[in-house]
């Protein structure tokens, strides 16, 4: 196992080119998972997944998987699961304090993030703390989950701004409708408002008509 999740690091612009296209199949499976159910497909699918990914990584399924932002060093194997860098207890070799026979995963991160194509800049952003609720789920689904729920968000509106304020406004009308609806005009109104605006012009004399003029002028 060791020597698998050393190897990921060693290979990790490899492993992260593998990992882009299959996030991109899994989020393309999203209509497939949502036809079965996420709840039906969470206990196979997460069962194989940590039988691939503790081979590969010795993955803990913490269920909040970082591997493409921390070097393919999984950062849970840290015996005090520290997710945003070491401690200050690593040792000048780079071995751990707790573990001294094994190397620090955050060194070995930063290792593996400086062979990626994107990694010194996956490795500086600030994890969340872990989710322990989340912890033997599958971190796949969840991917393809959001991922794919952006994605239909994208599609309906360029403008994501302007899509979440139609959203909104489509729940206030839920939850408020309007007090008036609107509603068609009578016949009668619109053929008495028709002939009132075709007779108007006759009503009032013109300035210009001579017979419109008072006698002695």
């Amino acid at each position: 196992m060791y020597a698998l999740r050393r190897f990921a690091v060693r290979h990790s612009r490899s492993y992260e080119w593998f990992y882009q296209r299959f996030e991109r199949a899994i989020v393309a499976l999203d209509p497939m998972f949502r036809t079965l159910g996420y709840q039906r497909v969470e206990r196979p699918v997460a069962f194989i997944e940590w039988g691939v990914k503790s081979l590969l990584f010795d993955c803990k399924m913490c269920g909040q998987c970082v591997l493409s932002s921390t070097g393919m060093s999984c950062p849970m194997n840290c015996p005090k699961n520290l997710r945003n860098g070491p401690c200050g207890g690593v040792r000048p070799d780079g071995s751990c304090e707790v573990k001294p026979e094994m190397r620090c995963v955050w060194v070995d991160g930063w290792d593996g993030a400086s062979r990626m194509r994107h990694g010194l800049e996956r490795i500086a952003v600030v994890q969340p703390p872990v989710n322990r609720a989340l912890e033997g789920s599958s971190s796949w689904l969840r991917v393809a989950r959001e991922k794919a729920a952006m994605g239909r968000d994208a599609h309906v509106s360029a403008d994501p701004s302007k899509y979440a304020l139609a959203r909104a406004f489509r729940r206030a009308r839920r939850l408020e409708p309007a007090s008036a609806p609107l509603a068609k005009e009578p016949a009668a109104a619109l053929a008495d408002q028709a002939v009132a605006e075709t007779t108007a012009v006759y009503d009032a004399p013109s300035a210009a008509d001579p017979k419109s003029e008072e006698p002695g002028q």
